[in-house]
């Protein structure tokens, strides 16, 4: 803010009524105003363009990071094809798998672990337990009978190299699309930190702005007083400058009557001479001074 009580005021009674000497005083002010206004102006305008310039680079800032995310997005995007390509293509390789199985019935039934889990748990009883002789006949048939299960499984899927050979593609297919599911995770987080830092960089550019802002309104502020001081005291000079010109005009004037004077002095001191009469020193130089003589 300009301090306004520092100002100087120019009326026009100022202009019409003060002496030359008050007009010559005050046009001083005007002039040591003006250009401590003229300064503060300066100052603020380096200021602002500091703060601009701040502002650039914060803006350049905002950009490189939304550059960098655009870029990671645009990465992302290529896992995510990627990712889905290879999920879809394990899907119809384990869709085949399900088929395969259904083909030979492996489908149906328990698996070879859960077989060889209740086969054990079988034989740990048989060989714990005290049992009738009916019971353990029983229960060696079922065991017979769970071994022949997990035998004929077993055949099956081992006499079935296609299947396995089947298993692992679609495995190897899944495990490559998790990779790329991975990829996607960590550059999104990377790309959402550009983000952010964009969104900050920003925010900080708005920030620094508005001081920019605020300081070139105060420059315009103390640039105008700067230029108001300058009218004035140009008013001051204009006034001081026909207050000139009128002294010099009277003085002028002053001296042309003293100049008419000392003709109609000197014309009446020659007709004196002409009439004989005797003149003396001082009526001789006014002759001289005036070219009558």
């Amino acid at each position: 803010m300009v301090d306004e009580s520092q100002n100087i005021e120019l009326t026009e009674d100022d202009l019409e009524n003060k002496s030359k000497g008050q007009l010559i005083k005050m046009a001083g002010q005007l002039r040591d105003r003006r250009n401590d206004l003229n300064q503060m102006a300066s100052e603020r305008a380096s200021k602002r363009d500091d703060l601009n310039a701040k502002t650039r680079e914060k803006v350049d800032k905002a950009q490189e990071h939304r550059e960098k995310r655009d870029e990671l997005n645009e990465q992302v995007q290529e896992h995510k094809d990627s990712r889905n390509e290879l999920n879809a293509e394990a899907n119809k390789l384990f869709d085949k798998v399900e088929k395969l199985k259904s083909d030979m019935e492996l489908d149906e039934g328990k698996d070879l672990e859960e077989l060889k889990e209740e086969i054990e748990q079988l034989e740990f009883k048989q060989q714990t337990e005290v049992l009738s002789s009916e019971d353990e006949k029983e229960l060696i048939e079922k065991i017979e009978s769970k071994r022949e299960e997990y035998e004929e499984r077993k055949q099956k899927l081992d006499q079935n190299e296609d299947l396995e050979e089947l298993v692992e593609e679609a495995e190897e297919v899944r495990s490559e699309a998790s990779k790329h599911h991975q990829k996607v995770t960590e550059l999104a987080d990377k790309a959402q930190e550009h983000h952010n830092q964009m969104i900050e960089a920003y925010r900080e550019a708005d920030d620094v702005r508005d001081e920019a802002d605020e300081m070139h309104e105060s420059f315009v502020e103390a640039q105008e007083a700067a230029d108001r001081h300058h009218e004035d005291f140009v008013r001051v000079q204009k006034r001081l400058r026909e207050l000139d010109k009128k002294e010099e005009e009277q003085r002028k004037s002053q001296r042309d009557k003293k100049k008419e004077a000392a003709k109609e002095e000197a014309e009446e001191i020659y007709q004196k001479f002409k009439e004989g009469e005797t003149l003396d020193t001082e009526d001789l130089m006014k002759l001289q001074k005036t070219g009558l003589l």
